[in-house]
């Protein structure tokens, strides 16, 4: 990988990178039309990173099918895919890990500690293997998009870091590949998360600037809909992820609600459209895991 993104970079061309754990969605696939659009040469990388998963979460379960990644990628104009294992990412003796700070000291920072240490240090591996110009994150991700380009910030990281809106299902649910695991009731609590940012929007547009006053109402409509549970639900500074008692600048609501065993999260900046039950859905379904879909050509096979 690293010779064949110093070669590209030798040629001139421009590399556009969206590192993700797979199991492919259409926020993922509009993640890779962005970068198809950014850079010479797109490349995708599937790994489920180990060191941002706590002991008693869902590493082992979590969903994987690389054939149809492999197809979904290749149809929107993928060039290579990066697939790694533990042993070429964490090689035996592997000690170094990177930290921010700051940013991350809220919300999931709060209830996956161990979850930041482990993106920031792989997503500063895979920048150093892929070496891209521009890498697309996701920001229904939102704290891991802020901190993300903090690390790019502070660690002189010559990459340009871009954040797409977040992509929903027809009935405004977050996509997720952790939607795999909802079942039908659990699905329909699922979009206690939307509608709640939906109210939010709401009463900020009808000039409600309170922070505990909106959130009083958002853990009430969620609480309603039976199977849910919330991590947290907060308003906070778009730019340092502190909590605000009153919407005066740039803020966002985050939200984090286990339905049933699934932990599922959102999030709306206040000011921003927030467009729910708008999207038309380009993938049916999430295939049961084991599926397999008809095996197409080999991207890059030079380099496979």
């Amino acid at each position: 990988m690293q010779e064949f993104a110093e070669a590209e970079r030798c040629r001139g061309r421009r590399i556009a990178f969206v590192p993700t754990m797979g199991f492919f969605h259409e926020g993922h696939l509009n993640l890779m039309r962005i970068g198809r659009k950014k850079g010479d040469c797109l490349v995708v990388s599937i790994y489920v990173n180990p060191t941002q998963f706590a002991p008693t979460e869902d590493l082992d379960s979590y969903p994987r099918d690389f054939e149809r990644d492999r197809q979904l990628a290749e149809a929107v104009g993928v060039d290579v895919i990066f697939y790694p294992d533990n042993r070429e990412m964490y090689p035996e003796g592997y000690q170094s890990y990177l930290t921010v700070e700051g940013v991350t000291n809220n919300l999931c920072g709060i209830s996956r500690p161990r979850f930041f240490r482990g993106v920031t240090t792989v997503c500063t591996k895979l920048f150093n293997i892929v070496k891209p110009h521009v890498t697309i994150f996701g920001k229904k991700d939102y704290q891991q998009y802020v901190t993300i380009r903090q690390m790019v910030r502070d660690m002189n990281m010559d990459i340009e870091v871009i954040g797409m809106d977040t992509t929903r299902e027809p009935d405004g649910l977050a996509m997720s590949s952790r939607n795999a695991y909802l079942n039908p009731e659990e699905r329909k609590s699922a979009l206690s998360l939307s509608r709640s940012l939906a109210l939010a929007r709401d009463l900020y547009k009808e000039g409600v600037l309170e922070s505990e006053v909106i959130l009083e109402k958002v853990r009430e409509r969620i609480a309603g809909y039976p199977g849910t549970q919330i991590d947290y639900a907060r308003i906070c500074d778009a730019k340092t992820m502190r909590d605000v008692a009153r919407i005066e600048s740039s803020c966002i609501l985050a939200l984090a609600v286990r339905v049933g065993k699934t932990r599922l999260i959102d999030n709306h900046v206040f000011g921003e459209d927030l467009e729910i039950g708008q999207v038309k859905k380009r993938i049916s379904h999430y295939p049961a895991r084991g599926d397999r879909w008809p095996r197409g050509k080999m991207i890059c096979p030079e380099f496979a």
